[in-house]
């Protein structure tokens, strides 16, 4: 059954055992085009109207709606995993906040350069891990300027050739024969193209049968942006990540990721909240979802946790089909643990966007002391909250793009000498204050470098996604994402939106039977990977989780794609 079969494939209106809610459901419109998936999703958007948690609820959808990769693929929070591994390169405890701080606005960059997508839901039991080889990040003389990424950035960075060609991740998830998947699970736009007229549609793939699409990608070209000549391979970093899900109602799935070599690992809960207000879909954390958690097991920062809470998100434009995402509220960095001494915590406030005009994207923070035994700073989930005296740096910008820092006091200097990746000690008593702009005066004043006391702290604007490598589908098990997923996958590349919603609903069937059946004798599940209580926001791996964990570790650095030349994307 092609694309443009007349005949429409409906998915029956089934009510899960264990579902809280009734299903929702949307007809397919036999529209593949824009129109009709507009047409589709304002049906949705309408039958949602009222509910109290949209992610509580079974969302029935044509496969022609979603985007071809799996839920757990998707989501993660490594999209720049040289950071993640550079959290612990300082001792420097204010600079280890620094990095916590850079990671932090890096693990959700598919939102800034890509498109809003759905993926496939995750089924119980279903598990995905993966691994990434990064270069350490590089640090400058000037201790006051950011660490430089090595790779994967955008033309203009300073490690990417302007010629480089930027492709669509959806495709190579498809390919089980490649490993390497160049985007987590959205395609990048142009880093000057306005979020206004993001795509809904899955990226356009190439005409013909899905071989002669993958022999054409570079399923390898996001590895290293530069010259091979100039990499020292042996000084790559292993970043490993396993998820499984762990409940299907709520949908509920636990992570892990670790860099061994950098004594640096996280670890949490996904949940999301969602419901639908006026024209957006409003998301935030879940009963379950308690945030990040980052241990340092060894080396500087040895025993030092830190605590990285979830703003709230909104999804825009949902009327004109031009997705968008904006983030209100806080998020909340706190350390503790580790050696005594002075502790940090970071205040990141996303500033409300206005029902008028254009987004801004602006955020503020501060960065403050914690004296040992002091609750009260628990109470501070904003920047105007926080005493002036308490705090030791501040930062604006926009989250999308540069933000900028400087030291207030002289609160965050070590009180030894330290390492080039460290700051040094001051050479005078008092530093200027800055002054926290208004969201007013933000808008006019962040959008570039200042020449001030300011320096940069991040820019996001030139920072890609660093693909992963997914071992191919014969090495996969049965419900590993990209195996369990692989119909689906291979009908939405080739556009036929029938076969695929066949597949999809085959896949659900079956799960709907198993959990009748473990009723039905009693049976409760168990996870594989993760213990099964998840109470405190922390899971904690099973012996079997470990060992999936040392597999990744020892997996080859470099399966070969499809296609020996690695050629990349015709354009």
């Amino acid at each position: 059954m092609s694309k443009n079969d007349s005949s429409v494939v409906l998915e029956p209106a089934v009510v899960d055992d264990d579902t809280p809610e009734p299903p929702v459901s949307v007809p397919d419109s036999g529209d593949a085009g824009e129109g009709g998936k507009l047409k589709m999703i304002v049906q949705l958007v309408k039958k949602c109207l009222g509910v109290k948690d949209i992610a509580s609820m079974r969302l029935s959808l044509p496969a022609s709606l979603l985007e071809p990769i799996p839920n757990l693929e998707y989501w993660h929070y490594l999209d720049r995993p040289d950071l993640f591994a550079a959290i612990n390169d300082s001792n420097d405890p204010f600079e280890r906040m620094l990095a916590v701080i850079r990671f932090t606005f890096t693990k959700d960059l598919k939102f800034i350069h890509g498109k809003v997508c759905k993926p496939y839901n995750s089924v119980l039991g279903e598990h995905f891990r993966a691994h990434w080889d990064v270069l350490p990040l590089a640090y400058p003389d000037e201790p006051e300027q950011p660490p430089t990424p090595q790779s994967h950035l955008m033309p203009g960075g300073s490690a990417l050739p302007a010629e480089t060609t930027l492709v669509s991740e959806t495709a190579s998830v498809r390919s089980g024969k490649s490993s390497k998947s160049n985007r987590s699970g959205v395609s990048f736009l142009s880093r000057n193209k306005s979020v206004s007229t993001t795509a809904t549609s899955p990226h356009p793939s190439i005409d013909g049968n899905v071989s002669a699409q993958m022999s054409k990608l570079s399923l390898d070209h996001g590895r290293n942006s530069n010259s091979s000549d100039s990499i020292d391979e042996s000084a790559r970093l292993r970043v490993v990540f396993v998820t499984e899900q762990v409940s299907h109602h709520p949908p509920v799935s636990a992570y892990y990721a670790s860099c061994p070599s950098r004594n640096v690992e996280l670890a949490g809960i996904d949940q999301i909240s969602a419901k639908v207000s006026g024209t957006t879909i409003r998301v935030s954390p879940g009963q379950f979802n308690q945030g990040i958690f980052v241990n340092l097991t060894g080396g500087y920062g040895e025993g030092e946790k830190y605590h990285i809470t979830h703003p709230s998100a909104s999804v825009n434009g949902i009327l004109r089909g031009s997705f968008y995402v904006t983030m209100s509220e806080s998020t909340i960095i706190t350390c503790g643990g580790g050696r005594p001494g002075q502790k940090f915590r970071t205040i990141i406030e996303y500033k409300e966007e206005s029902w008028l005009g254009r987004a801004h994207f602006l955020v503020e923070g501060v960065v403050h002391t914690v004296h040992e035994g002091d609750m009260q700073h628990e109470e501070w989930t904003k920047v105007k909250h926080v005493p002036h005296s308490r705090i030791v740096a501040a930062f604006d910008g926009t989250w999308r793009g540069h933000i900028r820092w400087r030291r207030v006091g002289v609160g965050s200097y070590p009180a030894v000498s330290s390492s080039v990746a460290s700051s040094p000690n001051p050479s005078h008593s008092q530093l200027p204050h800055p002054t926290l702009p208004t969201a007013s005066e933000s808008k006019a004043d962040v959008s570039r470098p200042d020449t001030g006391d300011y320096a940069t702290l991040i820019d996001l604007s030139y920072l890609q996604v660093v693909p992963k490598t997914v071992r191919p589908l014969e090495k996969q098990l049965s419900n590993e994402s990209r195996k369990l997923w692989e119909t689906v996958t291979d009908n939405l590349i080739r556009k036929e939106y029938s076969d695929a919603t066949k597949e999809k609903m085959a896949i659900e069937q079956k799960q709907r039977d198993l959990a009748a059946e473990r009723k039905k004798k009693g049976i409760e599940f168990v996870p594989r990977y993760f213990e099964k209580d998840i109470s405190n926001g922390y899971p904690s791996l099973t012996p079997e989780g470990w060992k999936a964990v040392q597999e990744e570790l020892e997996e080859d650095s470099a399966y070969e794609t499809e296609g020996s030349d690695r050629a990349k994307l015709n354009t």
